[in-house]
């Protein structure tokens, strides 16, 4: 193979991806002077990264293997715009081994490992075994090419339960199923396979030891075609549910300065058995002992901006110098560790609704200046659509600071300072798990956030006296906003009056719940806001985003959106959804039957788990559907009887498309 092929210097990159990793990387790459090209769908035409790049061109159709799956297209796409090189970002085709030979095979320079080392270090269960070789420790497993149920039931009896079915292929904890007895194994492989083959076109399964109570340890390396190859500490990414990280962080708490040297060594040993070059990941599961070799990542991670900020290295940037052939700037004794950094992943999902995703319109967007430590890498913006179509992040929120406890401060108070409307997000879910006590303290387990969802899922609290004002304070702010926009007369000014006093009563409620009322008192003397028997003084001044609100001498700061008769506040005792009660009737609610199933998202339905005229009980799976790449399983609401099936495996459903009907049981 032409090495001059694979490095070499280019002056125009494509990014084959989208959303806030394509955004990244056209960032760093235009700070080095090289011209970016982006690709999109359909679905994408006005997206952040297409309004980024300098160029831009059409994939196709909105699903991902008529679009950003499409090798063929890319190629295509880089030949069209002139581009001499390809970033892949991460997911996607950034680990497909097919794709980084078509780059070469087109003359183009892919950002990233070989073919080769991909397929030697991308199978987990082959990298498994070059690691046994190369004496990286593992956890024992069965990693044979045989796939066939009795060989893996097999296997897993002699590696003993609890023990772990993962996907060959995969990632992100797409194929992935904790089986606990023999009973169980059966359903699990047939479900982990058919979400592989959908999310990898590879249906290969391994079978490893479940660590219970297990810590996930990540260490980032990096080469370059000169023989050299660097550690650049590690990450702890414990912080996961289903499989999916959500909290990662740099350097481990866990560890020690020993222990730090022991897995970053074995890191390095791991790479060097495949001569690596590019960035990648080394991932390791933890006992509380001992490490041992999990997978590597032949890509940058999500996670990546944790590295970065406690090292100073634009990793990217790093990725880009090693594909222009240059020798890595720095040797291993001369990177530091500086400080401590925290990344939190914001996600277009409802976590008390089992975090289905939301999809929709963002009407409201806004996020925390980049200043004091914290960094916000983002793939969207204020009236930007999420599509059902792709993974649902929508941005990494990160921050450092000197020590551990001051980054996850600051990290908090970014998240408590966000305000993202039309789409359900994370925000609240992810303040709540970096404020609870036992994050804090570092005493944690890959399980910890399912055992304590209830907690981290707890419903917002009831809007107090200064909500109900704060509400009422909204209305009149939107009302003189209004006003200004008309010709200027004080008749529209509220609180402006030549004698006398008036008053105006507002309702507001929260979800069906009772009416909670409030009287306004406004005219030639100071306004007040009559609550039961309690009046309050009250001035408001309008500032970006919302008011200060000052009740009786003492000023807070509120968050507003207004759309229509809904208010969202975000004020110091939390966020609220309240629903001004229309002050002239004639509102009314649809009654929607909880006996029938819907979709709540497009999806495809992918099996039919229960039959018509089939008693279930509460909670009884009764259809999957695959939504944004994950499967979701509806359930029975009460027990009864299934009284019929309203669609088929294969079926493409919209949202709120019935289907199926539970009679309860009338017991």
């Amino acid at each position: 193979m032409d090495r001059s092929k694979l490095f070499r210097r280019f002056r125009t990159l494509l990014i084959a991806n989208r959303g806030e990793i394509a955004c990244r990387v056209i960032r760093t790459a235009r700070a080095m002077g090289l011209r970016t090209v982006a690709v999109y769908s359909e679905a994408d035409r006005d997206a952040m990264h297409v309004a980024l790049a300098d160029e831009a061109v059409l994939l196709g159709p909105a699903r991902a293997r008529d679009s950003y799956l499409n090798v063929e297209r890319l190629i295509e796409a880089a030949r069209k715009t002139g581009a001499e090189a390809v970033h892949p970002g991460y997911g996607f085709l950034s680990e497909n081994a097919d794709f980084a030979r078509a780059c070469f095979e087109a003359g183009l320079v892919f950002v990233g490992p070989t073919a080769a080392m991909m397929n030697a270090m991308g199978s987990k269960s082959g990298s498994k075994a070059l690691m046994e070789k190369a004496g990286v420790p593992l956890v024992p497993g069965y990693h044979g090419e045989a796939q066939d149920e009795a060989t893996l039931s097999k296997a897993a009896d002699k590696i003993g339960f609890p023990i772990l079915v993962k996907a060959s292929a995969g990632g992100g904890g797409r194929g992935m199923r904790i089986v606990r007895s023999a009973a169980e194994l059966g359903p699990a492989i047939v479900s982990a396979k058919r979400e592989a083959l959908a999310a990898f076109g590879d249906d290969r399964m391994l079978i490893e030891k479940y660590v219970d109570n297990p810590r996930h340890i990540e260490v980032q390396v990096i080469g370059d075609s000169h023989g050299n190859l660097l550690s650049l500490f590690e990450r702890e990414c414990t912080l996961q549910r289903r499989h999916q990280k959500v909290i990662e962080e740099a350097p481990s708490p866990t560890l020690n300065a020993a222990q730090r040297e022991t897995v970053c060594a074995a890191a390095r040993k791991a790479a060097g058995a495949v001569n690596y070059v590019g960035a990648g990941t080394i991932e390791f599961v933890s006992d509380g002992k001992d490490v041992f070799f999990i997978e590597m990542n032949t890509r940058l991670q999500v996670e990546h901006p944790v590295t970065e900020l406690i090292t100073g290295i634009d990793l990217v940037e790093w990725q880009l110098r090693v594909a222009f052939g240059e020798a890595l700037p720095l040797k291993q004794d001369e990177i530091r560790l500086n400080g401590h950094a925290v990344e939190a992943r914001v996600y277009a999902e409802n976590p008390t609704k089992n975090f289905m995703p939301s999809v929709g319109r963002i009407s409201t967007w806004r996020l925390p200046a980049e200043t004091g430590g914290l960094r916000i890498d983002a793939g969207y913006r204020e009236g930007d659509s999420v599509s059902p179509y792709y993974d649902a992040m929508l941005a990494k929120m990160i921050a450092w600071a000197p020590t551990r406890d001051v980054a996850i401060e600051r990290l908090n108070r970014g998240l408590e300072e966000s305000d993202v409307r039309g789409i359900v997000t994370n925000i609240p879910f992810l303040s709540a798990l970096m404020t609870h006590p036992k994050v804090r303290t570092n005493a944690i387990d890959t399980g910890f956030i399912e055992r304590e969802l209830a907690v981290l899922t707890q419903a917002a609290p009831a809007p107090g006296e200064l909500e109900l004002c704060a509400a009422v304070a909204a209305v009149i702010n939107e009302e003189q906003q209004a006003a200004r926009a008309q010709a200027n007369s004080p008749w529209q000014t509220f609180g402006w009056q030549p004698v006398g006093r008036r008053q105006r009563s507002f309702a507001f409620r929260v979800g069906h719940g009772p009416e909670q009322k409030i009287t306004l008192n406004y005219g030639s003397g100071p306004s007040t806001l009559v609550i039961g028997e309690r009046e309050l003084a009250f001035t408001i001044a309008a500032k970006e985003g919302g008011f200060d609100l000052t009740l009786d001498g003492v000023k807070s700061q509120v968050a507003a959106v207004i759309d229509g008769h809904e208010l969202y506040l975000r004020t110091r005792n939390g966020r609220f959804d309240l629903h001004w009660v229309d002050p002239f009737g004639g509102e009314s609610e649809e009654q929607v039957g909880e006996d029938k199933i819907a979709a709540p998202l497009p999806g495809t339905v992918v099996a039919v788990l229960a039959e018509e005229g089939e008693r279930l009980e509460k909670g009884a799976p009764i259809l999957t559907l695959e939504v944004m790449k994950m499967e979701q399983t509806l359930r029975a609401p009460f027990a009864g009887v299934l009284k019929s099936i309203k669609c088929k495996v294969g079926d493409i459903v919209q949202e709120g498309v019935e289907l199926a009907v539970v009679e309860p049981s009338g017991e």
